[in-house]
């Protein structure tokens, strides 16, 4: 059987992501599940052999998805037929025994989702990892910010790469919440009432609820619904989903502003030995991988839309509409994110700062980031604060009028603020404001090292997550 391949997955995603979500690892996964719960019967009563609990542990990593598709195309059930292999494999009949479909599939995909949230987890410590680190390393290369696009007031790229972290780090608060609280549906039964547990029991609703008890211990999962029907609430999904839309967003705007910095030559990505731009143009550097993570974000925004969708859409007790949905976003959501980190954290190792184009730009744009503590200084000298912004608004955009016609090939706002009696400040008062502004950065250095500080916390707390490094990307 041809089987048409996930780009996401296998092009992308990491091994610690791919494997959680394989089919083999879901299939894994699902008989492990169906182990603890046969264990937990047993120790609570039920007739279950330990010959057959142990035939299923010696066959529960022989997965054959042919055979088990074979069987599907005759039940028209995908949990019928794995029962029926994971049986048959084993020669013994007692796995998912007072269980309905969804307390199998509920919990297992569940499990995937915070297994794979313990990943995100790791990534989003090591991203900020690096983010310190490149925040630190260029804390006072002073550069021209820019609103609008448009040059504004000087900053520094340690606090531009500093600014987007700190989103990461929000982010990453909303994450551990998630992982803190994230609910498991638990055997509830096809209604939620446990009623089929209760029967195995004799009516015991104590022995019920330790089954649960001890069947949730195996998933690792810190919480458990008590009320919740066939289903447990789609909107845990949308919340997850979001979360990984959040968590994106910070690289996604430093990923763009890379991207219009490589387009002044201010900054890039970096450019590995052997790597081709353009086919066509032999000189471009394209921000290729910056691109990828553009992307990825486009990807989880819309698998928000999906959730979006499903939230708030239970019939009754439940249903399977969503069904094919969450097949797909799910792991599809969990894929993007994992192939943004691994490659964000590849433009974040590679990424360059030039100084000497920093520098000249800065020259260029000096005088009129300097116009709001110019109009300042205006306002000392006793001008109106409307009559000083007028006039220097005035000469600001005939200097770059003359700058974008040729007419001038130097910015000389300065020349012409001095020259006007409307503006009370001489030639070297100005000046000397300039080269004041030249390493006037406000608080940005400060804010820098608060972000290194916050930072440096989660470093001690998982210092082996800090240390992640990528693998190779294409």
């Amino acid at each position: 059987m041809n089987m048409i391949p996930n780009v996401l997955a296998e092009r992308y995603a990491s091994p610690a992501i791919s494997s959680i979500w394989s089919a083999e690892g879901r299939i894994v996964l699902e008989r492990e599940f169906w182990i603890a719960v046969m264990k937990a019967q047993k120790d609570l009563g039920l007739d279950i052999p330990q010959e057959a609990i142990d035939a299923y542990e010696a066959v529960k990593d022989q997965v054959n998805l042919e055979a088990i598709m074979e069987r599907e195309r005759i039940t028209r059930h995908d949990v019928k037929a794995r029962i029926e292999e994971f049986c048959d494999l084993a020669g013994h009949q007692h796995i998912h025994k007072g269980m309905t479909s969804r307390d199998l599939t509920e919990n297992v995909e569940q499990l995937q989702v915070y297994r794979s949230l313990l990943v995100i987890r790791d990534k989003t410590i090591a991203t900020l990892a690096q983010m310190k680190a490149r925040s630190a390393q260029w804390r006072d290369l002073v550069i021209t910010g820019r609103t609008h696009n448009v040059a504004a007031q000087p900053t520094t790229f340690g606090k531009r790469i500093a600014m987007n972290g700190e989103e990461l780090l929000g982010a990453l608060g909303m994450l551990n919440h998630l992982i803190d609280t994230y609910p498991v549906r638990g055997l509830k039964g096809a209604v939620g009432t446990q009623m089929d547990q209760l029967s195995l029991f004799d009516g015991d609703a104590d022995k019920a609820l330790q089954l649960e008890a001890k069947v949730c211990s195996h998933l690792g999962i810190p919480e458990v619904y008590t009320n919740v029907g066939q289903v447990y609430p789609r909107s845990l999904d949308m919340r997850t989903v979001s979360i990984l839309a959040d968590i994106a967003s910070g690289p996604s705007s430093l990923c763009r502003t890379l991207r219009l910095m490589a387009g002044h030559e201010t900054a890039s990505e970096g450019f590995a030995k052997g790597q081709t731009g353009s086919s066509a143009m032999p000189h471009k550097m394209n921000s290729r991988s910056c691109e990828r993570v553009n992307g990825f974000h486009v990807i989880l925004k819309g698998h928000v839309t999906m959730a979006g969708g499903l939230a708030g859409d239970q019939w009754n007790e439940g249903d399977v509409s969503c069904s094919v949905v969450r097949r797909l976003m799910l792991p599809d959501a969990f894929f993007a994110l994992d192939g943004l980190f691994e490659t964000f954290l590849t433009v974040l190792g590679q990424m360059d700062a030039y100084p000497a184009v920093i520098e000249a730009e800065n020259n260029h744009y000096l005088p009129f980031l300097m116009t709001t503590t110019i109009m300042m200084e205006a306002v000392k000298a006793g001008v109106g604060r409307e009559a000083a912004h007028k006039v220097i608004k005035e000469h600001a955009v005939a200097t770059v009028n003359d700058l974008r016609t040729g007419e001038i090939r130097e910015n000389d706002l300065l020349n012409r603020l001095a020259g006007d009696d409307r503006i009370p400040l001489s030639y070297e008062q100005l000046y000397a404001l300039l080269e004041e502004g030249r390493e006037n950065t406000g608080t940005a250095r400060s804010q820098v090292d608060h972000f290194g500080a916050e930072v440096g916390k989660l470093e001690s707390a998982y210092p082996d997550a800090a240390k992640y490094t990528p693998g190779a990307i294409l």
